[in-house]
């Protein structure tokens, strides 16, 4: 069973930083793109970050120069590092595991909260 697990929200004051984990389980292949999104009240659910299997990576305009999601040497493990946060920023973050393009199915976690305020 394929599982996608966040972790690393909370509060930081503007201009802080933060990390946010996800770890996908039950798959032992490299055929996936990992990625975040978010959402904030009112807002559609947006992207903020993707990552390949090979280590391909993909950004929202908004957070360029900001933000950086990379690998770990666990499998299936990836980070969201979060710099010069903005109040903008605030959302609940989303770690999704997207297989669509292999035909093995698409698996979001539970969301984690983002909130950015002094």
């Amino acid at each position: 069973q394929v599982q996608v697990v966040e972790s690393g929200g909370g509060l930081v004051q503007p201009g802080g930083s933060l990390r946010l984990s996800c770890a996908a389980s039950g798959i032992t292949d490299n055929m996936w793109v990992m990625g975040w999104y978010r959402q904030a009240p009112g807002k559609l659910r947006e992207l903020v970050a993707t990552i390949t299997a090979p280590g391909s990576t993909r950004y929202a305009d908004s957070v360029k120069d900001r933000f950086t999601i990379h690998r770990d040497s666990a499998p299936n493990t990836v980070y969201l590092q979060m710099s010069a946060l903005r109040p903008e920023d605030t959302a609940v973050y989303y770690c999704r595991l997207d297989r669509r393009p292999w035909a093995l199915g698409d698996y979001w976690g539970q969301g984690t909260q983002v909130t950015v305020s002094s």
